[in-house]
């Protein structure tokens, strides 16, 4: 293990006058490797390999890096727990502090800040969700202290530590996933969701909003641009075209 005094979530270390790397560059430790999925948190990186391997470094928040401490890294470093399920991760999701990997079968696992890895406690190790056992997971999404994920079929669950701008779609906050009641029979395809709104698409392309009103698409704001949607509702100048993802 490399220890730093100042990850950068980078996967190599930087030179020490100039403390930045300001043109792309290969990350040596994984140039075997062929990535087929990144995430970002808050200075630190997921990286899924189509072998199915997840890795990650930088800040570990929290326990965001998955690694049992709150120790950072500077280099590409497999997470062993994940390893040690012998599941083949297709996808990664971060927030701030906290993340996910997704394995073929559609399990979800979690870990870092409590209010949002689906586990409502703080995990620096990978757990799989206990929530979402009974359901086939097909996408995960996170930002900030949100979370989200769609089941194989559509269903639209989302969570966080706090929420007072209705972008998780349920009165108040959700510590575990939650099903958002007001897309019920709808079959979601797609899902986006940030610090103060949510958009769902269908498999027709019809995206359907819900969070803080001057985010959402929904006309001009006037008088209640703070004011929250808490209902998902269409945008009806948009249409978007769905594209299969893990």
């Amino acid at each position: 293990m490399v220890e730093c005094e100042r990850p950068n979530g980078l996967g190599y270390e930087l030179d020490a006058e100039t403390n930045r790397q300001l043109t792309p560059k290969q990350v040596d430790t994984l140039s075997q490797d062929r990535v087929v999925g990144v995430a970002l948190g808050h200075g630190f990186t997921l990286v899924v390999t189509d072998a199915g391997a997840v890795f990650s470094f930088g800040f570990s928040w929290d326990g965001a890096l998955g690694h049992g401490s709150l120790e950072s890294e500077v280099l590409p470093r497999r997470i062993e727990a994940l390893a040690q399920t012998r599941r083949r991760f297709v996808a990664v999701a971060a927030g701030d502090y906290h993340a996910f990997a997704l394995t073929e079968e559609g399990e979800l696992y979690g870990w870092g800040d409590g209010g949002a890895n689906g586990h409502g406690r703080e995990e620096c190790t990978p757990q799989r969700v206990a929530a979402l056992i009974s359901q086939r997971i097909k996408l995960v999404n996170a930002r900030d202290g949100c979370s989200c994920v769609v089941t194989e079929n559509g269903e639209l669950f989302t969570w966080s530590g706090s929420s007072a701008k209705g972008n998780l779609g349920h009165e108040g906050p959700q510590g575990t996933p939650t099903r958002v009641a007001g897309l019920s029979g709808v079959e979601v395809a797609a899902v986006a969701i940030g610090w103060t709104h949510t958009l769902a698409a269908d498999a027709d392309g019809v995206v359907r909003a819900f969070g803080r009103r001057r985010n959402l698409g929904l006309g001009a704001p006037g008088s209640e641009d703070r004011a929250a949607v808490p209902t998902p509702t269409p945008i009806p100048t948009l249409r978007v075209r769905v594209l299969n993802s893990p």
